[in-house]
């Protein structure tokens, strides 16, 4: 049942301790739409525990914080919330601690803005926006919580992240709103602007380099992907983390409506992010190989050799260019 924030956070109140899970190999909203939900929970007396099943990624060690979070619940909680996770199963390893707490009956909540996510707690609460931060900044004033400068720091963290720095076209006047106030609480946007998307080791721009003289073209231009081999991180020393953008770059070729990064995740598996500019919707192309997320970003798993991956990949894109 569709739930809604005022709802929910009268929920949050009378819950006496929460754990807040987010989808495994999280990214910035991830972590800064559950960060910034504990601290308004435990601002007002409810005690919680934030986990994500993952190791957390290197681009994002600059946040403070981070070690709140663990990868599964040391202690007992009455209430689960799932914050920017649009199915059980993206939750990794954790989504056994969330089907173990629906059969002991303790209440579960999602918060999400991924148009893949059908509803899967007892409450839920899902609309497409720029970042899932902006439900989140939402809920904590329906909370009645402060907003002081870290809390700020977490939302804008999100905010900038899957807004892809205000860049995307699900941007709209509300997202540049919360940023105005986001600011106005504290939020350093410079130095956030800086750690996302400026900042990179060494080991990365070697990486970026080698990928990207080996962008493929399909469909007279209109689908481009890159591959990023274990092999090929190894030689740069980088780790995935280090790939977080890596597909952006592609898409902005002239003339390439769909871009694919395609990630050896073990042997014989692929990551497939996926983006698109204008009319292609990368949530339908990922949905063929039951993977998900928004229209103009989304991702899936396939399995085989990279050249299968890649022949299945253009087959599906070539379904959904004009």
């Amino acid at each position: 049942m569709e739930n809604s924030l005022k709802q929910i956070a009268d929920r949050l109140r009378r819950a006496k301790s929460v754990a807040i899970f987010s989808h495994m190999n999280p990214d910035g909203d991830a972590i800064g739409s559950a960060l910034a939900l504990s601290r308004a929970l435990e601002s007002l007396g409810v005690t919680t525990q934030v986990c994500v099943e993952s190791d957390l990624p290197s681009n994002l060690q600059f946040v403070e914080g981070l070690e709140k979070i663990t990868k599964k619940p040391s202690s007992a909680y009455d209430l689960l919330v799932c914050v920017d996770c649009s199915e059980a199963q993206r939750l990794g390893a954790l989504s056994e601690e969330f089907f173990f707490a629906k059969r002991k009956k303790i209440d579960t909540v999602c918060i999400d803005h991924h148009v893949s996510n059908h509803g899967f707690c007892t409450y839920d609460f899902v609309q497409t926006c720029a970042a899932n931060c902006m439900h989140i900044a939402t809920l904590i004033a329906y909370m009645g919580a402060p907003f002081d400068k870290k809390t700020a720091e977490y939302l804008l963290l999100g905010l900038l992240t899957d807004s892809g720095n205000f860049s995307h076209d699900d941007v709209d006047e509300a997202c540049f709103l919360l940023g105005a106030k986001l600011v106005k609480a504290g939020a350093d946007i410079c130095k956030l602007n800086y750690e996302l998307f400026k900042k990179q080791p060494k080991q990365r721009a070697k990486l970026f380099g080698k990928v990207m003289g080996g962008i493929r073209y399909y469909h007279e231009g209109k689908f481009a992907a890159i591959v990023i081999s274990k092999q090929l991180m190894d030689e740069c020393g980088a780790d995935p983390s280090m790939t977080e953008g890596f597909v952006d770059f592609p898409l902005n070729v002239d003339g390439v409506e769909v871009a694919a990064s395609l990630m050896e995740y073990k042997k014989g598996q692929w990551k497939i992010s996926l983006r698109t500019k204008t009319y292609a919707e990368a949530n339908k192309i990922a949905g063929v190989y039951g993977g998900g997320g928004h229209v103009r970003a989304a991702g899936c798993m396939l399995f085989g050799d990279v050249e299968e991956a890649l022949d299945k990949l253009s087959y599906t894109v070539y379904q959904y260019l004009e």
